[in-house]
């Protein structure tokens, strides 16, 4: 895997990965960025969110579960003192279908934390990570 970030202007880069997508990131007005790029830790958390809900939603799908929509929301907690790590990160579930086996959800989102996710195994080092989950099936009735 490889990556590249080059030096736009002010506190501005542009992230190109190898696999050719590219983002910008920025840094924060107080450190000299401008606000016109997502911050480097909210792309690590970003990664968090999508590595698991990778992982979540090919178990389901390869459990059949009828799946129609998946959205993790993170909260992140990061140290006060340089390096400021992420100490705390709440990873919570919202998956929508019809007729989802609370079974599945649960040991998928156990997985993904426990086994599966390259992020969550690199940042449980220095942060305490938890997974709640809910699902919402397609007729209203929610389970958590």
């Amino acid at each position: 895997m490889q990556a590249r970030v080059k030096w736009l202007d002010h506190m501005s880069f542009v992230g190109e990965s190898g696999s050719g997508h590219s983002v910008v990131l920025d840094g924060s007005p107080e450190h000299g960025g401008r606000n016109l790029g997502i911050r480097p830790m909210e792309m690590v958390l970003i990664g968090l969110g999508g590595c698991t809900a990778f992982d979540v939603l090919l178990m389901l799908q390869k459990s059949r579960q009828n799946v129609v929509d998946v959205e993790v929301s993170l909260d992140a907690e990061r140290a006060t003192d340089i390096p400021h790590v992420f100490t705390r990160i709440d990873a919570h579930f919202k998956i929508w279908g019809t007729a989802l086996s609370a079974k599945h959800v649960e040991r998928a989102v156990s997985l993904s934390g426990d086994k599966y996710c390259s992020v969550t195994k690199m940042l449980e080092h220095s942060a305490a990570i938890s997974y709640t989950w809910e699902i919402i099936d397609t007729d209203g009735t929610i389970e958590a």
